[in-house]
């Protein structure tokens, strides 16, 4: 049977030195599912971006060819010309970018980039573009299509702009789905749904999908052939199962060994000391108005947090779990003071134990200057959260000189020596950030926010971007840190692996709401309320005997009117946090 895409002794290299992809083989069929499996480096997107023709100036193919077989014909995608490329591009092969801010144009609608690639290739109309593209925004998990199709980029959460890319990807029902790191970005409930549509649009079309992740659970779920790659060459090939379950390449079983998971066994957690608590949420709630835009329409109302009450002692962390839109973030916000709660709400802070408790909300300018001494946050992207115009010494030390802390001698020094902690060279300080890969700039992002020795660290999804090994090297860090240091940290992910290894405590937050806290332990093994019962379901094993269980996870991430009577909640009928055995709260009706 010949391949639908059959790539054959690709070479790819910058300028004069070594390749950086080195004789990579590999064919993928039509409705079949190939992962490229690896680190970030290993050439795995730059391999699936010579196929579409979009690689950098600085790079040339040096040898090899990419063919498609379909059936408009046999095609040499290294041969054929630029007008030939741009009917395929979106129309038989489609490509989901891993980062959609930069993917998507700040200066259009979501609905219009969306609707371009069948007004292109389809000739549809207006009108007929937006039904399609509504229908695919319900598809991937909008909950609001309309008021998707009607936003720009910035007004959507990372979670919601990585949907919209996938519904560009997939609205034109391409031949071959290019998918690199399809959902990063997503949580897992979201995830699990986004695969499963990916496999049924399989099934319809007989697309063919290479996916490009570092998640072996994903594989697990989706893969019938993977193919694994390290500093650009491929070390191991073959059917999914009989990698995954018997790896033969040391590089593959190092994969494997670095995959956080959540441990399989019973036990029994211990709540959260709260004699020593370096921060406290009371009532936090926080409204957001949005307006209409129609003279005969209301503004609606947008309840990001309701009632959320939160306790964090002093050197443990506190995880908070749920989907994109679930108020993660802007509670953390919030605690940091960066966002202003409704009235009656409450954020008291203590830098030290012998402190007197302090309203975050109601600081004057000195008490504030010294809480943003005290109180960091390490941010999801790497890459957006450090200047590509400020050397690596100037983004270290900037907090410094905005303290007026030290001399620029002293300066100096401790940016090398943050630099030295986190497992970087002192020598690194005169480069600029694109000289570094993901994994080193989340470290640098980790040391920045160390230098002026704060007490609490807000981790807004600080390893989601990152590949399995560089994942775990982060997750050291950031224990190594906590331990030597006393640290507390506010832990934002939608990685429950992760959570279940770095919490002291989790709560489980939907629509603005935490619906279940307890420590990991017992969440994880006694989980009650339906949600939290799809995020383990939808967490990916790398385990292919072991699939997502969707119709658990449809359940659970569903409207809350499909939950059994005792969680259901609305606007007007909220159920209370209940504490069903020691340390374990769960937001039903008694």
């Amino acid at each position: 049977m010949t391949a639908l895409l059959s790539v054959q002794d690709l070479s790819i290299g910058f300028g004069t030195g070594d390749p950086v992809v080195n004789d990579v083989s590999f064919d993928v069929e039509a409705g079949q599912t190939l992962a490229l499996v690896g680190e970030s480096g290993s050439g795995k997107t730059i391999s699936c971006r010579a196929a579409l023709r979009i690689l950098p100036r600085a790079a040339q193919i040096r040898s090899g060819s990419i063919t498609l077989n379909d059936a408009k014909g046999r095609d040499v995608l290294t041969e054929i010309s630029e007008r030939q490329m741009r009917d395929i591009r979106g129309n038989r092969i489609s490509m989901i970018f891993q980062e959609p801010m930069r993917s998507l144009s700040p200066l259009h609608k979501i609905g219009n980039q969306v609707s371009e690639v069948l007004w292109l290739h389809r000739g549809a109309s207006e009108a007929q573009a937006r039904k399609e593209v509504l229908t695919q925004f319900e598809r991937v998990g909008f909950p609001d299509p309309a008021r998707a199709y009607d936003s720009y980029p910035f007004e959507l959460s990372g979670g919601m702009r990585q949907r919209a890319m996938i519904a560009m990807a997939m609205v034109s029902k391409p031949e071959l789905l290019i998918a690199d790191e399809p959902t990063t970005a997503l949580d897992v409930t979201t995830q699990a749904q986004v695969l499963g549509l990916i496999k049924e649009l399989q099934k319809e079309t007989g697309m063919a999908l290479i996916l490009v992740t570092h998640d072996l659970g994903v594989v697990a779920n989706m893969a019938e052939q993977v193919v694994v790659m390290h500093k650009g060459r491929v070390m191991e090939a073959g059917p999914a199962g009989l990698i995954l379950n018997n790896p033969a390449h040391p590089y593959t079983r190092q994969l494997f060994d670095a995959a956080p998971e959540i441990p399989d066994k019973d036990a029994v957690g211990i709540p959260m000391p709260d004699e020593d608590l370096i921060l406290e949420m009371k009532n936090v709630c926080k409204t957001y108005t949005m307006r209409s835009g129609k003279g005969w329409k209301a503004d609606k109302k947008i309840f990001a947090c309701r009632g959320v009450d939160l306790k964090l002692a002093r050197g443990k962390t506190l995880a908070v779990v749920g989907e994109s839109g679930s108020g993660k973030t802007t509670a953390a916000r919030i605690a940091l003071g960066a966002e202003l709660p409704d009235p009656g709400s409450e954020v008291l802070f203590r830098a030290t134990d012998t402190d007197e408790p302090t309203m975050v909300h109601s600081m004057s300018r000195d008490e504030r200057t010294a809480f943003q001494r005290k109180a960091q946050m390490v941010f999801q992207d790497p890459y957006s959260s450090l200047s590509p115009r400020m050397r690596i010494q100037d983004a270290m030390t900037e907090p410094l000189e905005i303290h007026g802390i030290g001399t620029r001698s002293d300066q100096r020094d401790k940016a090398a020596d943050m630099l030295k902690r986190v497992g970087l060279n002192a020598d690194m300080l005169k480069r600029y950030p694109h000289a570094f890969s993901g994994g080193q700039r989340q470290r640098l992002s980790i040391a920045r926010a160390m230098m002026l020795d704060p007490a609490l660290i807000v981790c807004d999804e600080p390893t989601s971007a990152l590949d399995v090994s560089v994942q775990e090297q982060i997750l050291q860090l950031l224990e190594q840190l906590q331990a030597s240091l006393n640290l507390s940290y506010f832990f934002i992910s939608h990685d429950l692996a992760v959570v279940a290894r770095i919490a002291d405590e989790v709560a489980v937050m939907r629509q603005g709401l935490v619906v279940e806290q307890a420590p990991p332990e017992t969440l994880f093994y006694n989980p009650r309320h339906p949600y939290t019962k799809a995020l383990i379901a939808a967490q990916p094993e790398p385990d292919i005997n072991r699939p997502i269980d969707l119709k658990l996870v449809a359940l659970g991430a569903g409207s809350p009117d499909s939950w059994a009577d005792a969680f259901r909640f609305s606007d007007s009928m909220i159920p209370s946090l209940i504490e069903l055995e020691p340390g374990h709260k769960v937001r039903c009706h008694v």
